[in-house]
């Protein structure tokens, strides 16, 4: 690590957060947190209004900003190189293909120099756009401003929109006027964002987030009445659950979907009366999931019941979808994971994957008869977008790799003809030829294989002297698409290897992957990690001394682990948003996602064993004197996932108990939340700063 040690010479003293010793005792275990402080007792409605922090903890957080330009500030003009490269890759007044529903064809669209998306639609069949909602407009004197979309009406009347203007994940609806653009009165407050528009196109329902920012009520709220007279149509007083509201194609039913991270319930509301108790479907059974679709007279429910680890799906009558008249339509394939399902009129539609790649798959309902989408590179993305119309023979899917810039086609599932609608346009060139993108396979401690996806350019040399970043995720059953990205290129330019790590925690090679990678597995998630960077050093793409290894959230778990686990394997470190203190975030149960997390890490509040698992490797509670590489943590003051205290106390304690490591670097966003900033030239700024940071470690200025 003595390069690391060279690129960052003459640093000024980092600020050193006070000890205030803060001791909790679980299952007879004690533990001591000297920076416990750090978090803020009045997190709830700081997340609201930001102002009100204590002035202790925000000048703590501004001294550490102020270090890290301190410690960045040598990298300004790649910063803004690096910008400028990426900003010159995107078609600035760019616009989607709209999708056809009713009358009109609904799309989003940018203007030169604009951050936020416009919503427009045009007649049908093409035609003069008229602008619905402009983002831009809307955006004008926050500092950060996201917007949850435009739902329109079905008579195509009205709209419901959604915007976040402080970065903490409370929406506030508002119902616009599509023909004169005009917003009515109606103001919905703290939602989780969207609605779903009754079919009367005079009402529509949404979800209420919590003190504790959980969607726990489902209302219905009818246009110009008051939020405080909004009918409360359903409750979930569990607090490990989330709940979704949701529409069918048909708008004939309203869904409210139930879910922790392995259990799901369903309850329908029919539209033909909206004053009626929502039905339940199947009652929530432990490790059961299930998901909906209609499909005319009856449902197409994607589930693992009766042990289809890797999904099937069946069917059930629409006026009776309880489980005991589930029926298998597409059975239980192991290996072949079904990710989603849509139907129609006449087809049916899922995406699986195998072998860690995606296909799609269409059934014709009446005969039965299947073909598959699929496509041959070693490694790609596909998504499936679908169609906003029930009785349609024609769907929309998207293509990309590494090296190949985003393609969508309409597709035809009668005909199975393919027509390209659109290419992404990288208008200061991109030439594929002069990538290459693979896919590896890693082994790991247990003898797995790990899948690493590749992009390098053709003139890179192979003999582990390339700098590498090494991407990681692994949680939730999260698949990490290999998918082209114009800004990798940046770092393909510059001479190095961009790999994705497809390690257990995610869907990657089946639901089985997802399950040895959580609970008491959860270490193989890291040590997959591992192995993948000892893989890409054996094989040459890089060496130890070369790697950068990133990760966010649930990913910057992994980073705190590995750093924890093998320092002296990786170069430097970026953990965005780091989900490192574990342990103490899940004894917490008033955090808004700690008691539905518990299903995903354990719950060290009721069970002994769950709390060793998690108190194994919580980075938080494993940092010691070790020769951690440089470390930039970055996290935002209103972030109600990874709260901003979790990055600022390791960083802390980092700094404190390895003081000759490092150095230790923390970036607050002070007006952002967890996706940092919200504007799509901003969110270039920030990975253009965790690029310029990666470049320095790696000697590459």
């Amino acid at each position: 690590m003595a390069r690391s040690k060279a690129v960052f010479q003459n640093l000024p003293t980092p600020p050193k957060a006070e000890k205030k010793p803060h001791s909790d005792t679980h299952h007879g275990i004690t533990r001591t947190d000297e920076y416990a402080w750090l978090r803020a007792d009045n997190w709830q409605a700081m997340f609201k209004d930001p102002s009100i922090l204590d002035p202790a903890i925000r000048t703590h957080l501004e001294a550490e900003n102020t270090h890290m330009e301190a410690a960045l500030g040598d990298t300004a003009d790649l910063q803004k190189a690096l910008f400028s490269e990426m900003k010159g890759r995107i078609k600035e007044d760019d616009s989607s293909v709209p999708v056809k529903e009713g009358p009109f064809a609904y799309g989003t669209l940018f203007v030169t120099g604009g951050e936020q998306p416009h919503y427009f639609r045009t007649p049908r069949d093409g035609g003069e756009k008229q602008v619905l909602l402009n983002g831009d407009k809307e955006a004008e004197g926050k500092d950060y401003f996201r917007l949850a979309g435009l739902g329109q009406s079905s008579d195509h009347s009205h709209g419901i929109w959604g915007y976040d203007d402080k970065g903490s994940e409370y929406f506030t609806l508002r119902v616009r006027n599509l023909a004169t653009g005009e917003d009515l009165e109606d103001v919905i407050e703290n939602t989780a964002g969207g609605g779903v528009w009754a079919p009367d196109g005079r009402s529509f329902f949404y979800t209420l987030q919590d003190e504790n920012h959980r969607p726990s009520k489902v209302f219905h709220h009818i246009i110009g009445q008051p939020q405080s007279a909004d009918r409360l149509v359903y409750e979930e007083t569990d607090p490990g659950f989330f709940m979704g509201v949701g529409g069918s194609l048909l708008d004939d039913v309203i869904y409210i979907d139930i879910h922790d991270h392995e259990t799901s319930e369903y309850r329908l509301l029919s539209t033909s009366d909206l004053t009626a108790e929502p039905v339940l479907v199947a009652e929530r059974e432990e490790g059961v999931e299930y998901s909906m679709t209609e499909g005319g007279e009856i449902f197409y429910i994607l589930t693992n019941a009766d042990g289809a680890k890797d999904f099937k799906i069946v069917s059930a009558p629409f006026n009776a979808p309880g489980k005991e008249n589930w029926t298998d339509v597409v059975p239980h394939e192991p290996g072949r994971l079904i990710l989603s399902h849509t139907a129609y009129a006449r087809h049916l539609v899922w995406l699986e994957r195998r072998e860690g790649l995606p296909r799609i798959v269409v059934r014709d309902r009446k005969t039965g008869e299947e073909h598959a989408i699929a496509f041959a590179e070693e490694a790609y993305s596909l998504g499936l977008h679908g169609a906003a119309e029930y009785d349609t023979d024609v769907i929309r899917f998207s293509y990309s790799s590494m090296t190949t810039p985003s393609q969508l086609f309409d597709y035809n599932m009668a005909t199975r003809e393919r027509v390209l609608l659109k290419t992404q346009e990288v208008p200061s060139g991109h030439n594929p030829d002069d990538y290459v993108t693979r896919r590896v396979m890693a082994p790991s401690h247990d003898g797995e294989l790990v899948p690493v996806s590749l992009l390098y350019h053709k003139n890179t040399k192979l003999d582990g002297s390339a700098p590498c970043l090494l991407y990681g995720y692994g949680a939730y059953g999260v698949t990490i698409p290999a998918s082209f990205s114009t800004n990798n290129l940046s770092l393909a330019d510059r001479g190095f290897v961009y790999a994705i790590a497809h390690i257990r925690g995610g869907k990657d090679k089946g639901f089985a992957w997802y399950e040895n990678g959580k609970m008491e597995h959860k270490q193989n998630t890291f040590r997959d990690f591992i192995a993948a960077a000892d893989h890409l050093v054996k094989e040459g793409f890089t060496s130890y001394d070369n790697i950068i290894a990133e990760g966010g959230s649930a990913g910057g778990m992994l980073m705190g682990a590995v750093a924890n686990l093998a320092p002296e394997k990786f170069a430097g470190i970026i953990a965005a948003v780091p989900f490192v203190d574990v342990l103490t975030t899940m004894l917490d149960d008033t955090l808004p996602l700690t008691p539905p997390e518990w299903p995903e890490w354990g719950n060290p509040l009721d069970s002994e064993e769950e709390y060793k698992w998690i108190a194994a490797y919580s980075p938080y509670d494993h940092v010691e004197n070790k020769p951690y590489p440089p470390i930039l943590a970055i996290s935002g003051l209103t972030d109600p996932r990874v709260t901003y205290w979790e990055p600022t106390k390791w960083i802390a304690r980092l700094r404190d108990r390895a003081p000759e490591a490092g150095p230790f670097l923390l970036k607050t966003n002070m007006a952002a939340g967890h996706g940092g900033k919200s504007g799509r030239f901003q969110r270039l700024e920030e990975i253009a700063f965790e690029y310029a940071f990666a470049l320095k470690v790696a000697g590459k200025m």
